[in-house]
């Protein structure tokens, strides 16, 4: 028994390496952080950046593995951290500014990371020519991104989720 257990780890371990080790590569061959470096004028700081993205990855991972562990709100009404009246209010209210804060950036880092993607594989470059744009490609890409918005607030606050679309 304890073999198995000590060969599932050293499977799912590595499994876990390799996966994690594709996601850096994709990122690492995009360039997406030495361009964000570069955006946000903080180029001797790349370091920090890319320690940062394998620090949200570990968490990402920690949070999704160890979901008991990371139930930071059970805990907080658990032992009523803000007063025995007050704490379900204002843990509501900091859970949805985290939330829409996570959401916020999640989506940059997602948006981002399909556009170094796409400029990569000069898709948008080669798009622009076939369709015969000389002037408004930015505000094509921002349609679609709002467009992207727009089905993800319709998606959310009707609950499309839970039913299907039907």
């Amino acid at each position: 028994m304890l073999c198995k257990l000590i060969l599932l780890a050293v499977i799912g371990a590595s499994a876990g390496m390799i996966v994690s080790g594709g996601v850096f590569t994709v990122l690492i061959s995009v360039g997406l952080i030495p361009r964000f470096a570069g955006k946000m004028h903080v180029a001797r700081k790349i370091f920090i950046l890319e320690e940062m993205v394998v620090f949200g990855t570990l968490m990402g991972g920690y949070a999704s593995i160890f979901n008991d562990w990371s139930m930071i709100g059970q805990f907080v009404r658990e032992h009523h951290i803000f007063g025995t009246g007050a704490t379900d209010g204002i843990w509501n209210f900091l859970a949805t500014i985290l939330l829409l804060l996570y959401g916020l950036f999640a989506g940059i880092f997602v948006g981002c990371l399909a556009l170094a993607i796409a400029e990569m594989l000069n898709t948008i470059p080669i798009f622009a020519r076939r369709v015969g744009f000389r002037h408004g490609l930015g505000v094509a890409i921002l349609a679609v991104a709002l467009g992207k918005l727009t089905g993800s607030l319709i998606y959310f606050t009707q609950q499309v989720y839970l039913y299907g679309g039907k």
